[in-house]
C-alpha cells in the first residue's frame, strides 16, 4: 500500500524554496505570498495550479485553508527582526505579519484543524529583538495553541558556501508523540547556541516546562567551493570597467588591500567576494569600505533595498583584476536552488528573490531528520514524553 503523501502550508513563500527542500514527499495544499513577483516566480516553477493564492496574509481565513495540515511552514518578514531593521520587531509592518498569521493557526485550532507541526523560520536577531520579548511572544502563542517547541539556529555553510544563520523554531502538538532520537535532555552547542540558551533561561516557567531541545545529526558531506559555481559565461551581468574596478579596490582598507597583495602575488587564479559595508575610520567618521574575502565562503545574500549592498565577485589572476555583480544564477546556485528553476529577467527581482529566501538543502535536512519523523505516530516504547 502506497504510503499517504503528508500535507503541508507554505506561508510567505516566496519563490517557493521550502517546497522545494522539503521534496516530494510532501504535498504542498496551500501557499500564500503578498509579492505579485515572488508568487510569479513561483507559479513558473511549480505550475499555475491552485494551492497558492498572492495576497496579504491578513485577508485570509480558513475557509482558504484546505482540511487539516501535517506541517505549515512559515517564513514570515524578518526586515523588522535583523540589525538593519531599527527595532520595530514584532511590532513592525513586515515582521508583524506574525500576527495575523498565528491568527489563522489559533483558529485552525478552535476548529479541531490544529496542524500537526509548525515550522518558524527568521533571522537569528528574533532571538535577541526587544530584549527577548519578541521570541517569548512567540513561543508563548505556541504554547497557548497546545504545542511545545523547540529552537534551532541552523547556519547554511554546513550545507553550501554561504554564512547564513538562520533560526528555526519547531512546535508539535502536546499530545503528540516524539520518538527519543529527536530530542535531548539538554542543549548541544552545534544546533544550540549561547543565544538560544540564554534565551529559553529567560523564558516563564510556564514556556519551558513545554521546552524541546531538539536533535539532529551533523552533516558529514563537503560542501562545494565557491569557485566551483560561478559562471564562465554570467547571464543578467556585465564585468565592470576598469574604473569601475579600481574604484572598487580603493575603498579598501590596507587589511583588504593586503588580502589583495598575497592572492596578486601568488600568480593563481582566485575567486573572491566583496560586499560594501560603513565602518568608522580612525577619526570616528563613517566611510564606505569593500571588504574582501578569498576564502572560498560567500558572504550572506541579502535583499537590494534599504542601502544594502549587492555583492560582488572579484577575480584575481596575478596582476590582472576583474570585477562585477554577482549574478542571478549564482546567487540561486548559493541557496541551493535547483538549475531548471526560471529566473526572474530583472536582476533586482532576482536578487531579492534569492536573497530573501531560504536555502533549499537546510529545509531538506530539517525536514528528513526531524520534520518527516514527527509526522507518523509511534508506539509507546518509541518515544519519549518531553513535555
Amino acid at each position: 500500500m502506497e504510503r499517504r503523501k503528508t500535507t503541508v502550508y507554505e506561508f510567505f513563500a516566496g519563490g517557493g524554496m521550502a517546497r522545494l527542500g522539503l521534496g516530494a514527499h510532501w504535498d504542498c495544499v496551500f501557499a500564500n505570498e503578498w509579492c505579485p513577483k515572488k508568487a510569479a516566480a513561483y507559479r513558473a516553477y511549480f505550475g499555475r495550479g491552485d494551492e497558492l493564492k498572492q495576497g496579504d496574509v491578513a485577508d485570509l481565513t480558513t475557509q482558504d485553508l484546505p482540511g487539516t495540515p501535517d506541517l505549515v511552514w512559515a517564513s514570515f518578514p524578518c526586515q523588522d527582526l535583523s540589525l538593519a531593521g531599527m527595532g520595530a520587531g514584532l511590532n513592525g509592518t513586515r515582521s508583524g505579519t506574525f500576527g495575523p498569521f498565528w491568527t489563522l493557526m489559533q483558529r485552525l485550532v478552535d476548529e479541531g484543524r490544529a496542524p500537526k507541526i509548525i515550522a518558524l523560520e527568521n533571522v537569528v536577531g528574533a532571538i535577541t529583538s526587544h530584549g527577548g520579548k519578541d521570541f517569548e511572544v512567540i513561543l508563548n502563542h505556541l504554547v497557548d495553541g497546545g504545542y511545545r517547541a523547540g529552537s534551532l539556529v541552523i547556519d547554511a555553510i554546513r550545507f553550501v558556501p554561504q554564512s547564513r544563520p538562520r533560526l528555526f523554531v519547531v512546535a508539535v502538538r502536546k499530545d503528540a508523540p516524539v520518538a527519543a532520537k529527536l530530542s535531548l535532555k539538554w542543549p548541544n552547542k552545534t544546533w544550540h547556541p549561547n543565544s538560544i540558551m540564554r534565551a529559553y533561561a529567560a523564558l516563564p516557567s510556564q514556556i519551558q516546562r513545554h521546552w524541546v531541545w531538539w536533535d539532529l545529526p551533523e552533516p558529514t558531506e563537503p560542501i562545494v567551493k565557491f569557485s566551483q559555481l560561478i559562471e564562465e559565461q554570467p547571464t543578467g551581468v556585465k564585468w565592470h570597467t576598469k574604473e569601475q574596478t579600481q574604484n572598487l579596490l580603493a575603498m579598501m582598507s590596507e587589511v583588504n588591500k593586503n588580502k589583495l597583495r598575497e592572492v596578486s602575488a601568488s600568480g593563481e587564479l582566485t575567486i573572491g567576494t566583496i560586499y560594501k559595508r560603513t565602518r568608522p575610520d580612525e577619526n570616528g567618521r563613517k566611510l564606505q569600505r569593500a571588504e574582501v574575502r578569498f576564502d572560498e565562503i560567500s558572504g550572506c545574500l541579502r535583499t537590494p533595498v534599504g542601502g544594502s549592498s549587492r555583492q560582488t565577485v572579484l577575480v584575481v589572476e596575478g596582476k590582472t583584476i576583474r570585477s562585477r555583480l554577482l549574478s542571478p544564477r549564482e546567487a540561486a546556485r548559493l541557496m541551493g536552488v535547483p538549475e531548471d528553476y526560471p529566473i526572474p529577467r530583472n536582476y533586482n527581482e532576482a536578487y531579492h528573490l534569492f536573497g530573501d529566501g531560504l536555502v533549499v538543502p537546510v529545509v531538506d535536512w530539517l525536514g528528513r531528520h526531524l520534520l518527516c519523523p514527527l509526522v507518523p505516530l509511534k508506539s509507546a516504547d518509541q518515544v519519549s514524553d518531553v513535555a
